[in-house]
């Protein structure tokens, strides 16, 4: 024979009645019926009874007011009534200070139709919220932890690249790097209509004492010139070291005379640089080459050769100097 689907209003209210307080048990969750008119206690689980450090059996016809302080008396019937005037379920939150120590629980009231007698039932269901606090604050701990390692990460992932993209004694860019920023820059440039700069820069012959220290005093003159070089350049441009002796600037957006106010001004200051080795004060001088696209070059290659012409005739004259590559002109038809 099939089952009825129908059920006892009794039973189910009996099946209902065991069930609450034992979930509640597993929970940790106090439970409490009380008289809805007085605020009595009628029933309350162990859970309850510890709580307000009552025995169970000796808690029904108690109420509040035996057990608890008068602030935190009034503040829960005030609840207690709101949930009955409501007449459906309210939830709550009481964060307060009980024998000694601080409480923070949710509670949930429910507040029965009203039996034969006409009494009405109120049950409240109080789950700690301390300890899903205490989790949530875990948690949220944990993700700040990975967001810190993943920003950890990607700090790292730049330096990786940065660091492959520069010359780690000067901190330009490398040759590699800085011919993929030409490129780009010749390439935006033809689009554009504009012109730049470039300028390739050589350590002048070491003065006798220098010469003396060796590698050392190259070094720290190396390592000083690559320091004015980031000192001397905006964002938009490009520094690299393109060997142990030579160097190159890539000035975006500016013009043969511009550029050549500016590297004479870079050179003066590497002129009256004083380098100071194991107390010893060394000095340096540059000489640099000057040429622009398109006034100069036309194409990638032929600019940097007019770079290179333009150094090796400033080195020509003997170092500390800036020279200009020379401007094309076209020469005009019929």
């Amino acid at each position: 024979m099939p089952t009825s689907t129908t059920i006892d209003p009794a039973a189910l209210e009996a099946a209902l009645a065991l069930a609450l307080p034992a979930l509640a048990e597993r929970q940790g969750a106090l439970l409490a019926v009380k008289d809805a008119q007085s605020g009595v206690y009628l029933w309350a689980n162990q859970a309850m009874a510890d709580w307000l450090r009552t025995p169970a059996d000796q808690l029904p016809g108690r109420s509040d007011a035996d057990l608890l302080e008068a602030a935190l008396v009034t503040t829960l019937r005030a609840a207690e009534q709101t949930a009955v005037a409501q007449g459906q379920p309210l939830t709550s939150e009481h964060r307060f200070e009980h024998a000694g120590d601080k409480h923070d629980y949710r509670v949930l009231r429910v507040v029965a139709p009203a039996g034969a007698d006409g009494r009405r039932l109120l049950c409240s269901v109080w789950t700690d919220q301390a300890a899903q606090k205490a989790k949530d604050a875990q948690l949220r701990a944990a993700l700040e932890q990975l967001e810190q390692l993943q920003r950890n990460v990607e700090t790292l992932r730049r330096e990786l690249q940065d660091h492959s993209l520069r010359d780690t004694r000067t901190g330009l860019y490398t040759r590699a790097h800085f011919d993929d920023q030409l490129r780009r820059e010749v390439d935006l440039s033809t689009r554009e209509h504009r012109e730049f700069a470039l300028v390739t820069i050589a350590v002048d012959p070491p003065l006798p004492r220098v010469a003396e220290l060796g590698a050392p005093a190259h070094t720290r003159i190396v390592e000083t010139l690559g320091r004015l070089l980031r000192g001397n350049t905006r964002a938009m441009d490009a520094s690299c070291r393109l060997d142990d002796q030579r160097f190159a600037v890539l000035l975006s957006g500016v013009g043969l005379a511009t550029a050549h106010a500016r590297v004479e001004s870079l050179r003066r200051e590497c002129a009256t640089q004083i380098v100071v080795l194991d107390g010893e004060e060394l000095r340096f001088t540059v000489s640099m080459g000057v040429a622009s696209y398109p006034h100069t070059a036309h194409s990638q290659e032929a600019l940097r050769e007019a770079c290179d012409a333009a150094l090796a005739e400033a080195q020509r004259r003997g170092g500390n100097v800036v020279t200009l590559a020379g401007i094309r002109f076209e020469r005009a038809e019929g």
